[in-house]
């Protein structure tokens, strides 16, 4: 890591000085480009529980260390339960399962990434490269479902880190979950940027047809170079429209998730996106507003100033006025949607657009009356 030069800011450009300062007062550090090549976050700042802060800079000897590019290292976590509870007022589902910790997605704006911080380690690039794998989740699923008093309701996957993200095809472990709840006939709601989730079809479509599952792709934007920049290791948007339209032939119930929108980034996208995701068979359409929590702010701010300088002003300016001047209001029932003339007008937009397409017009629940609930470890079998 090094402290960015006062001198580079000429690299901006005249006027964007202020702008650059102000990133450089919030995130500290920025990382050189062949360290973080095929990765989103330009800066690796402390975790914000860290007792201390690391601040590397040139002392005119140039002798700053050679550092190698960000390679992703996978740790192996044994956590003693594996499903998440709850109580948020403004989300739809109560429980979920997150397989790992971390994302090598790299998405800039993720909303996990502070969860990082909890490890000891930096939401930024640690975040994309430093992840942890939970291969136990499987039998500690079919050990909590066990338990006494457990009532079914449709468990969510890929709400914090995506269940699909590249490392899943090693280690599998999503699959080894969906053969758990496909057995205990429980129900599933995945979200994902990943086409990966065609691999499973198998047990998703056999899921489906008895009202178990349900898979939403989140689909940023249709310009591969918007996404590659900003989501740099998920799949193409063309694969991921194409992964709905394999799950929609499947009989699989998909639907399209335009999230985050980004003012006077990708929001102009909102109808197209939408057009398409009907067009490869999506039943039904959601999104969120760009949400900015804790460290993801200078992340994202610092990534908007290298890629899209002549757009910061803009649109720190429209994330702002949906967020009463601030980068981020966690207020329930606000934090999703925003508020304002601006996000009320992208709501009426998406709304108008998702009925001409016919989309969301049937909502039908996913069932919890086929649940089998597993013997307890160790509990005999019955004979007969």
């Amino acid at each position: 890591m090094e402290q960015i030069a006062r001198a580079d800011i000429a690299a901006f450009g005249t006027g964007r000085a202020e702008m650059a300062n102000a990133v450089i007062e919030e995130s500290g550090i920025r990382v050189r480009p062949e360290r973080n090549r095929g990765r989103s976050a330009g800066i690796n700042p402390s975790g914000r529980f860290e007792p201390l802060s690391r601040d590397v800079f040139d002392d005119g000897w140039n002798s700053i260390e050679e550092l190698p590019p960000f390679k992703t290292e996978v740790q192996v976590e044994k956590p003693r339960t594996i499903i998440t509870r709850n109580e948020s007022p403004d989300i739809s589902f109560d429980r979920s399962i997150n397989p790992y910790r971390g994302c090598e997605h790299g998405c800039v704006y993720c909303f996990a990434r502070p969860t990082h911080a909890y490890m000891g380690l930096s939401p930024g690039l640690d975040f994309e490269s430093k992840l942890f794998a939970k291969p136990d989740a499987a039998r500690l699923l079919e050990r909590e479902l066990a338990k006494d008093g457990y009532q079914p309701r449709t468990i969510a996957i890929g709400t914090n880190t995506d269940p699909y993200q590249p490392i899943e095809k090693q280690y599998r472990i999503m699959r080894e979950v969906l053969e758990v709840l496909e057995a205990r006939k429980h129900p599933v709601g995945i979200v994902t940027k990943s086409a990966l989730v065609t691999r499973d079809i198998d047990i998703l479509s056999r899921m489906a047809e008895q009202g178990l599952c349900k898979v939403a792709l989140s689909v940023t934007t249709l310009d591969r170079m918007l996404a590659r920049t900003m989501e740099p290791r998920a799949s193409t948007p063309t694969k991921r429209l194409e992964a709905i339209k394999q799950l929609s032939e499947a009989g699989i119930p998909a639907s399209v998730m335009v999230a985050p929108i980004i003012p006077g980034l990708n929001d102009p996208e909102i109808e197209r996106i939408l057009d398409a995701a009907r067009a490869a068979g999506a039943r039904s359409a959601g999104y969120v507003i760009l949400r900015l929590p804790l460290e993801v702010s200078p992340i994202f701010k610092d990534w908007l100033l290298r890629h899209y300088p002549d757009k910061y002003r803009h649109v720190m300016s429209l994330i702002r006025s949906m967020r009463d001047g601030k980068d981020y209001d966690s207020e329930w029932g606000k934090r999703m949607k925003g508020s304002g003339p601006y996000a009320w007008q992208i709501g009426r937009r998406f709304e108008i657009a998702a009925r001409r397409l016919g989309l969301n017009a049937e909502r039908s629940p996913l069932r919890t009356d086929l649940f089998i609930k597993p013997k307890k470890e160790g509990e005999q079998l019955m004979l007969l």
